[in-house]
């Protein structure tokens, strides 16, 4: 891979194979916090999330991913991300997280 954007469409496409929806959400989350230094890959994880969401009918999700995706296009390009985060409407959308070791080293690699 070349990019870290090639690492979030790893993500995705790994979440739009994944067996269960569990499964796929985790491959989201991996996405959106390999995204979080691209405004377009930022709002495209946050895309996936809705679609995501829209496809189980989870309300609660759908919502959050609204208020996201604005907040995606509007902060990213300015640095206003909380890094780490899962982009899940179950996390505050502003409460940093810690970034997993493997994907701290992609960052690491590409920032």
């Amino acid at each position: 891979m070349n990019s870290l954007s090639d690492h979030v469409r790893a993500e995705l496409a790994k979440a739009s194979h994944a067996a269960t929806p569990l499964a796929s959400f985790r491959h989201l989350e991996r996405a959106h916090i390999l995204s979080q230094y691209s405004t377009s890959d930022h709002v495209r994880v946050h895309l996936a999330m809705l679609r995501w969401a829209r496809a189980r009918a989870d309300w609660r999700e759908m919502a959050g991913q609204v208020v996201r995706i604005i907040g995606a296009a509007t902060k990213t390009a300015i640095g206003l991300v909380p890094t780490g985060n899962t982009g899940g409407a179950d996390v505050s959308a502003i409460r940093r997280m810690p970034v997993p070791e493997d994907l701290a080293a992609i960052i690491a690699r590409y920032r």
